[in-house]
């Protein structure tokens, strides 16, 4: 599954990993994504991957089943 906000368009970004004795390694963070039923604005429901910094800032009406 891609890993990528169909709204903000937040994705994995990567970093180092860094131990107690200062070696590095690469390592990624990823968003939380979710498959929600979104509301759209036109009436249709639509099956999104949305990350949970926008369904908690509202960005999307989620779909009553």
């Amino acid at each position: 599954m891609s890993k990528i906000c169909e709204i903000c368009g937040r994705k994995p970004h990567a970093g180092n990993q860094i131990s107690h004795s200062a070696k590095k390694s690469t390592r990624w963070w990823h968003p939380n994504i979710q498959k929600v039923r979104v509301k759209l604005p036109d009436g249709r429901v639509k099956r999104m991957k949305i990350c949970t910094r926008c369904l908690k800032a509202g960005k999307v009406q989620k779909a009553v089943s």
